[in-house]
């Protein structure tokens, strides 16, 4: 099955609802990349928040990995302030062609909830959390108000 025929195949898994997930092309021409929310769980700092992700095939795709990056700032281990995420199944060594983009999304909702201190692409956030878990909760949900509110992706959804 080509790249195409498959991402075709995985864009009309989300005409029905992924749990706390959307996506869509970002151009009808090109379907390769896809602009795509998650929610932030419930119990964790980003509940309330919704975060947008740039989402990009490669060509080869499902063989190789999609590329995601957070354009929503958030305040998390394990992504960086350029959007860029630490997640062990985006990384070609243990991406399978079994996995969907909607899989990939879930993971990113459950990393988001369940963050890997272990593996930090954050080491400074990482060590916050270590001395005063309070305190880097508190700044998650700073951040999740600041840029990740509805009325947040409203207004930045409209600027586009």
């Amino acid at each position: 099955m080509s790249a195409i025929k498959r991402i075709q195949k995985e864009l009309k898994e989300f005409k029905e609802p992924v749990s706390g997930c959307t996506a869509e092309l970002v151009d009808a021409n090109d379907l390769l990349h896809w602009r795509a929310t998650i929610e932030g769980p419930s119990e964790t700092p980003y509940h309330n928040g919704v975060f947008q992700l740039d989402i990009k095939f490669p060509k080869d795709y499902p063989f190789s990995p999609p590329k995601l990056t957070f354009i929503t700032k958030i305040y998390h281990v394990n992504i960086n302030s350029d959007g860029a995420i630490c997640l062990d199944i985006l990384k070609s060594q243990h991406w399978s062609p079994a996995l969907t983009i909607s899989k990939v999304l879930l993971s990113l909702c459950s990393l988001l909830n369940e963050p890997n201190y272990n593996d930090p692409l954050m080491g400074t956030i990482a060590e916050g959390h270590r001395k005063d878990p309070t305190k880097h909760n508190l700044t998650a949900m700073q951040w999740t108000k600041k840029y990740a509110s509805q009325q947040q992706t409203t207004k930045d959804t409209n600027k586009n």
